[in-house]
């Protein structure tokens, strides 16, 4: 009986004809979509503009580099290190860059060049999937989510601890200093005035520098004090910083925010959310961990991004406030706010105090329980918070990678445009908007 046949496996067999990258992935492959939509559709000028030098070695293409990140960060990856290995090994990403090879300092160095050029393509992108009936604003959800700052929070130190770790410092160096000149007086008596060396110990150089960076950050919460005393109406120069404001040392615009998972070193991140099919029409990033004061913000950024305000708009507990209601009904925007902390199964909201009669906050209190758990308000749940799981669990987003309020918030930018891109990418074969 003849043995079983088998095909050819010979790893030393080479291309007689140079392989395609076309041949890399299928047709519908989310590698050549984003390829295509960055090489013919995306206006890049901002960023193609600022290579104006001649001499030099020529760099990798910006459509190359730019299709590379966003491609990238719609697959979860967002390392500088794990995208440049990724050249290397997956072949969805040579189809992207056609087989080049970009290292992780030439990714990185680029992403940090265009970070503010990369978030300018949002509204490009949001464009797009309005043009292909993606999103309609008919309801819009509203929502933030903690995310990681690039520090840790044991680098975050009180006002009250500053104080006293200045004072240890300034005792410490003092008492030092009052060694080392006993030390070079008798060294003097030994060798001479001029045997000794002169030189600050180590030791004392490093304790001068960290009571300086703590006396620069007891000023930044000072002067923060004042602002806010000035912003009341109170008298600035009286204005004190309360014990348990803090700074951290590793990045001072990052604040500690309660997680589910205890206490961390976080930005808040905005979005708001299209209730069609999850596209996110707006974003933004704040180092405040409320919500409350977003929402004024972030209806303005959905104006300014999607050229028109939503029929509808969901939130929970936290931007509920008054200011917040009569902004909503000057918009023309009807609202779905939750006045309280809802129950689950519960019509009515537990937690908080029940809303003064007369005031909107009563007005809408009244309304969420005549609609029940039938009404608009549900939508939320549908809506906003799964694109936060898709963001922090399938794609893994939880860290900054850059410190920096700004920076952060142009990070997220690039966040947002992969959600929007895959929403995209899934719809694009089917559907291609006119022009394309």
């Amino acid at each position: 009986m003849a043995g079983k046949t088998f095909r050819d496996w010979r790893v030393d067999q080479v291309f007689l004809l140079p392989p395609s990258v076309d041949d890399f992935v299928p047709e519908d492959h989310p590698a050549r979509i984003v390829r295509e939509l960055v090489e013919e559709t995306l206006d890049l000028s901002p960023i193609m503009g600022a290579y104006s030098e001649i001499r030099g070695q020529p760099p990798y293409h910006p459509r190359m580099m730019v299709a590379l990140l966003l491609y990238a960060y719609s697959q979860g990856i967002y390392s500088s290190r794990e995208i440049a290995r990724c050249c290397q090994d997956r072949m969805d990403f040579m189809a992207v860059t056609a087989c080049q090879r970009p290292d992780f300092r030439t990714v990185n160095a680029f992403r940090k060049r265009h970070l503010s050029a990369l978030g300018g393509l949002f509204d490009q992108i949001l464009a797009l999937c309005m043009g292909m009936g993606l999103a309609s604003l008919g309801h819009v959800s509203i929502d933030g989510t903690r995310i990681q700052a690039n520090a840790s929070k044991h680098k975050a130190m009180s006002y009250g601890r500053m104080v006293k770790a200045e004072a240890d410092l300034s005792e410490e160096i003092e008492e030092m200093l009052a060694r080392a000149e006993a030390a070079d007086e008798a060294e003097d008596r030994e060798h001479g005035a001029d045997g000794g060396s002169g030189m600050l110990p180590e030791h004392l150089a490093t304790k001068r520098q960290r009571r300086e960076r703590i006396k620069e950050h007891m000023a930044a919460l000072e002067a923060q004090a004042a602002e806010a005393a000035e912003a009341a109406g109170k008298d600035p120069a009286e204005a004190k910083p309360e014990d348990k404001a803090q700074r951290n040392s590793a990045d001072p615009e990052s604040r500690l925010m309660k997680t589910k998972d205890g206490f961390g070193q976080c930005c808040n991140g905005q979005i708001v959310v299209d209730a069609d099919n999850r596209i996110i029409v707006a974003h933004g990033l704040t180092a405040e961990g409320s919500d409350r004061k977003q929402l004024e913000p972030m209806i303005e950024a959905m104006e300014a991004s999607a050229g028109e305000l939503p029929e509808e708009l969901s939130a929970d507990a936290g931007y509920c406030s008054e200011e917040n209601l009569k902004l909503l009904k000057r918009k023309g925007i009807r609202g779905h706010v939750a006045t309280g902390r809802r129950r689950h199964g519960k019509e009515t909201a537990t937690g908080a105090r029940p809303p003064r009669e007369g005031t909107c906050r009563a007005e809408m209190d009244r309304k969420l329980k005549q609609d029940g758990r039938n009404g608009r308000y549900r939508l939320r749940k549908i809506t906003v918070e799964p694109v936060f799981g898709q963001i922090k669990q399938a794609r893994r987003f939880r860290q900054f990678l850059m410190r920096g309020v700004e920076n952060a918030r142009r990070e997220w930018t690039l966040v947002c445009i992969a959600h929007n891109l895959n929403k995209l990418a899934s719809a694009w074969p089917n559907a291609r908007p006119a022009g394309a």
